[in-house]
């Protein structure tokens, strides 16, 4: 929020993409296609949003200057990963700026296609073939015994508080609240995807705390079972106003949820199959819901090398810049950023500022916390929490 706003007051190319919004390298990873193959794009669309494309660029950046200085990085390893970054999303525009717009769009980056990157950095990740049986290993079916459980033939989440809990208070009609949400959601799936859908039958819902972003927000996990055996969890996040729409814009979409499913599947190569959204009845709550597992995996940045960083940041670059390609004009950006690198080096002069900008507004923010200028508070949500 404070870098989305602090990028309004810049000047901006006039170029406009569908942004990503939230692109920092912990927002990148692999996971499956309805093909069931492994592909590497960008992961999460909360924040996603019509805007200028240099915007993403510089999130991604100054991430990897925060990055490269929470491992003790040098200053030259977090300036050349963002030089790898940047020159990686300009080679794939001018590249991407020849195809045709079909074959943009069935462009997908394949693990398979990092194969050197596996090899260059086999002490951190181990080989290509790990990585694939890690990923094939995450599924509702594999995680079914750690989240849930059966007792007198009914299925139901285990609560792990303070990550994952039950409701403790019942509101009349819960049930048939929790229904409506349900065929909402249904009426967003293609014809097929609903098909697929009717064949699972709700079982049990939990609160699910996730990422440090969601935090605070509404997140539950679904239970759904079909033929007695087969598990499905789906996830339903809180979708809330974009940090990028300006305060007095519009924004083109009714509903939260449904712009972050518009947004993650235009920019990404392929979506969750499950992919859709609905409002809480009568809340004014808006949510998108996918498969809560479906072969992610994502790096660990504790475990990176300085070359890591600096490979990493070449892989995040071409992502974005395919995906920026598919939801944007991807031959206008091409054509801006030009066959040189003035651009690659005004961003390697800007991520390191901007990121002790950063420093400095975390510094503010925990001395108004100690301070009490800020309040804090912890809590479990009720149902009541869900309802208007």
């Amino acid at each position: 929020m404070v870098q989305a706003r602090d990028l309004r007051e810049t000047p901006a190319s006039g170029i406009i993409v569908q942004l990503c919004g939230d692109c920092h390298i912990m927002n990148f990873g692999g996971f499956a296609t309805p093909e069931r193959n492994l592909i590497f794009d960008i992961n999460d669309f909360d924040e996603t949003f019509p805007g200028p494309w240099e915007w993403d660029v510089k999130r991604l950046t100054v991430s990897l200057v925060l990055a490269a200085r929470d491992r003790g990085f040098s200053k030259r390893v977090a300036r050349d990963a963002v030089l790898a970054a940047v020159a990686s999303y300009r080679q794939r525009l001018t590249q991407y700026a020849g195809y045709t717009p079909l074959d943009i769009w069935y462009t997908q980056l394949e693990l398979a296609a990092l194969s050197v990157f596996f090899q260059r950095n086999a002490d951190v990740f181990g080989d290509l073939e790990q990585a694939e049986r890690f990923a094939r290993g995450r599924t509702s079916e594999t995680a079914f015994p750690k989240l849930a459980t059966v007792q007198n033939g009914n299925a139901t989440i285990v609560d792990h508080p303070p990550l994952v809990y039950h409701f403790h208070e019942h509101v009349a009609d819960w049930d048939k609240l929790i229904g409506k949400f349900l065929e909402q959601y249904r009426e967003s799936l293609s014809p097929d995807r609903r098909l697929l859908f009717d064949r699972y039958r709700f079982e049990d819902l939990a609160i699910k705390v996730v990422g440090i972003g969601s935090v605070g927000t509404r997140c539950t996990i679904a239970l759904f079972i079909a033929d007695e055996t087969d598990p499905l969890f789906l996830q339903a996040k809180e979708a809330r106003r974009s940090v990028l729409q300006a305060p007095d814009a519009k924004s083109p979409f009714a509903d939260e949820g449904e712009r972050v499913v518009y947004g993650q599947r235009l920019m990404q190569a392929a979506s969750d199959i499950f992919l859709g959204w609905a409002e809480f009845p009568g809340s004014q709550h808006n949510y998108y819901m996918r498969q809560l597992r479906d072969m992610k995996v994502s790096v660990d940045i504790e475990r990176f090398r300085p070359r890591t960083l600096i490979d990493y940041g070449a892989i995040c670059g071409w992502v974005l810049a395919r995906g920026h390609a598919k939801g944007g004009d991807g031959v206008a950006i091409a054509g801006y950023l030009g066959k040189g690198d003035v651009f690659d080096r005004a961003i390697a002069a800007y991520a390191p500022a901007y990121a002790d900008q950063v420093e400095a507004d975390f510094d503010a923010f925990q001395s108004a916390i100690h301070s009490g200028r800020i309040q804090t508070a912890t809590g479990e949500f009720t149902e009541q929490d869900f309802l208007p």
